[in-house]
């Protein structure tokens, strides 16, 4: 089968192309810059606005993974247009192209859509996917880490001195990256027939992990122990209010994740939990993170 990526040049992406590579799965992914050539994937240029790129990367293919969006934008609108109004221009594509296959990737900020801008334009997403009449299936993956990432690098280069300021006290659910691109292949090539509509996939750890868990785990695989205090929320959102004020539209630690990053369970339902006939986490937390840890040591971003 051939399936089309959105979103094949960022992290989650480049981890599904390399396991599609492994499997032999041809590809076609939307990029926005020119690619180098990569054995059986065709870049189709263009990005979710255009409709001919669209067009063009769903024509003659089994299932489309969905995985491009805005994590990070200076207002609604930002979050409008990147996810929902995206999303929306892959189902138009899909359904003129009569391709049926979806699988979208969404975020547990879809659970909380008055918390953040972010969880509204996830939640709208998905609103979009459900009443495409696509054969569908939303995956709602946790934290996810694994080389390459840089949301979570923040927190290794801080363990790397020792001292790792975490939100306030809550429990996260966690997944590599390998084990979350494996699943969205394996579910490109199922039907949704029997299977949840939505799921919420993790590492396999009942409960997730406490954000101080998480800040020692991470310091072990730096091979240091570390002091992890809890910031309390006030302290979080005057951190992102200034740096609103310093670094503008970017500005990383915005109020609006801060609101996200403060919010107390941001663990995998169990209800929503992949069968295990379909699929098992394989990446153990503690070792993928060790494995993290040295590939940012061997690339030189830590």
């Amino acid at each position: 089968m051939t399936i089309a990526i959105t979103g094949g040049t960022g992290f989650v992406g480049q981890a599904v192309l390399d396991e599609a590579t492994g499997r032999g799965v041809p590809i076609k992914a939307l990029t926005r810059r020119d690619q180098a050539e990569r054995a059986g994937v065709t870049w189709i240029k263009g990005d979710l606005s255009n409709a001919d790129a669209l067009a063009s990367i769903v024509r003659d293919v089994d299932a489309v993974i969905h995985i491009a969006g805005v994590v990070n934008a200076p207002d609604a609108a930002g979050f409008v247009e990147g996810n929902v109004t995206g999303t929306g221009n892959v189902v138009a594509a899909m359904q003129a192209q009569g391709v049926r296959r979806l699988v979208h990737v969404s975020s547990l900020a879809a659970r909380e859509p008055g918390l953040s801008l972010y969880g509204k334009s996830k939640h709208g997403a998905e609103q979009v996917v459900e009443g495409s009449g696509l054969d569908w299936t939303i995956v709602r993956p946790p934290a996810v880490y694994g080389p390459r990432d840089t949301e979570i690098l923040d927190v290794f280069r801080a363990a790397k001195w020792g001292v790792v300021p975490m939100p306030p006290q809550g429990r996260a659910s966690m997944i590599h990256v390998s084990d979350l691109a494996r699943l969205l292949l394996i579910l490109a090539a199922n039907t949704a027939d029997g299977q949840p509509r939505v799921m919420e996939p993790d590492d396999g750890r009942q409960g997730g992990w406490s954000h101080t868990e998480m800040a020692k785990a991470i310091g072990v695989a730096m091979g240091r122990r570390v002091w992890a205090p809890n910031v309390p929320r006030s302290v979080l959102m005057g951190a992102a209010k200034v740096d609103r004020l310093l670094r503008g539209a970017k500005a990383k630690l915005t109020p609006d994740r801060a609101r996200y990053m403060a919010h107390p369970d941001w663990t995998s339902s169990a209800d929503k939990a992949v069968p295990a006939n379909l699929w098992t986490p394989q990446v153990d937390t503690r070792q993928g993170l060790a494995e993290t840890a040295r590939w940012y040591r061997q690339n030189g971003w830590i």
